[in-house]
């Protein structure tokens, strides 16, 4: 199920929201060796991820560096340097720990906060204020920490939060409803999670900057980066008016395993992802597969049957996805009790708030020509003065006119109804 954090309500939330100085529980040691690993170990590495889980962050950057030292501690007190690799890391083979080490012996991490910190942005780590508790449910493939820029509370933002995802080479109806989607989502107090990447992510974003709402761009570099460069200029409105967000320390550059990877993250995130355009091969179909393992509520917005580009999201809509075709539907899904999408339905038009014996003479009238009461009457199966009360009633309406013994129908056409589905 999703995490939720009974400490926060679950309010509106707006751009102006702004962040308090990071609080956490945690050691200067163990951010910098939080900072120094995000430069050490790849993303979502769950061999990392368990050894973390043994030897606390700081041990485990300690064994990495001193190898050969014996350790007096048990093997599960953290913070204390460890024996060799096949005591200290058993079941995880000697390159991934060559490579490691390898890495943390050039890391460094207070310039890598510094950097982040001139930049106006910060690091989290579990255990400060601002994380967000929900990140905590990916296990052993949970961020060792996220560089941030911008100016809102992430843990506060998140709990309200939806991914909007899909393809890079989105068509044009792909690129307009990821934008009135958001759009409808920051409109209502909802914050639109995506990748900034070209297509659906930019279109998403896009639209919840167009309303003024918020935004997160969780990107697969580092947070001083714009990646895609075409989506330099986006991704400063972001870090403007939202937030920017990423595992990799300043400087780090994407990789094509790091976009997949990156994709738990805001799955992990929000309450639920919404794909509005993939092909079957997708990238953006791994957020929606990671949100169905970690409980989410996973989205699809149905396309052309002739669409490639629509093939993915109708492959998830005949699994476990929720089709929606708006921001009203989302909000149902994911939001609290009583958020229901209005009533769908066609316009009302005049004859349908007619009573039912009224509208069954207005049947019986024929469309071409006067026709007398007696004919409308068998027509109707009625007796004819009850006929001629209701053909009475209805010339009062405006649906029929009398010419000499006839009736017919009043040549007037029918007004396009402008009602928008569900309500004004």
């Amino acid at each position: 199920m999703t995490s939720t954090d009974p400490a926060t309500p679950a309010t509106p939330v707006t751009p102006a929201t702004s962040v308090a100085p990071t609080a956490s529980t945690a050691s200067t040691d163990e951010r910098l060796a939080r900072a120094a690993l995000t430069r050490t170990i790849e993303p979502g590495d769950e061999h990392a991820g368990r050894w973390i889980r043994r030897y606390g962050a700081v041990g485990f950057l300690e064994r990495l560096l001193r190898p050969d030292s014996a350790s007096a501690a048990s093997p599960g007190s953290p913070g204390s340097p460890g024996p060799p690799d096949e005591e200290s890391f058993p079941g995880t083979g000697r390159k991934r720990v060559a490579s490691w080490r390898l890495r943390a012996t050039a890391a460094e991490p207070a310039r890598d906060l510094d950097a982040v910190h001139a930049l106006g942005g910060r690091f989290l780590i579990p255990g400060d204020t601002e994380w967000p508790r929900q990140l905590d449910d990916l296990g052993d493939a949970r961020p060792l920490g996220l560089w941030l820029r911008g100016p809102a509370d992430l843990r506060t933002w998140a709990l309200r939060s939806v991914a909007l995802v899909g393809a890079r080479a989105c068509t044009p109806y792909g690129a307009h409803l990821a934008t009135d989607l958001a759009t409808g989502l920051a409109r209502k107090g909802w914050v639109v999670v995506s990748g900034a990447a070209y297509g659906i992510d930019g279109a998403a974003h896009r639209g919840a900057l167009a309303a003024d709402g918020a935004t997160i761009a969780v990107l697969a570099c580092g947070v001083d980066v714009p990646y895609p460069r075409g989506h330099d200029r986006l991704i400063r409105r972001v870090t403007e008016q939202g937030l920017v967000v990423g595992e990799l320390p300043p400087g780090s550059h994407p990789t094509p395993s790091r976009f997949i990877l990156r994709n738990r993250v805001i799955a992990a995130l929000t309450r639920g992802t919404v794909v509005v355009e993939a092909r079957h091969r997708s990238g953006s179909l791994s957020t929606a597969r990671a949100a169905t393992r970690l409980g989410r509520h996973t989205m699809g917005v149905p396309g052309p049957a002739t669409s490639a580009l629509s093939a993915g999201v109708h492959e998830l809509l005949r699994g476990d996805a929720t089709l929606v075709t708006d921001a009203e539907e989302i909000v149902e899904l994911v939001g609290d009790m009583g958020q229901l999408a209005p009533e769908r339905r066609g316009p009302v038009l005049p004859r349908d708030l007619l009573a039912p014996a009224t509208a069954h003479v207005l049947e019986a009238v024929p469309a071409r020509g006067p026709t007398p009461t007696t004919a409308i009457s068998r027509r109707a199966g009625t007796h004819p003065d009850e006929t001629l009360a209701k053909l009475y009633e209805l010339h009062s309406l405006g649906f029929v006119e009398r010419h000499g013994e006839g009736w017919r129908l009043t040549n007037t056409a029918t007004q396009a109804s402008n009602a928008r589905r569900g309500g004004t």
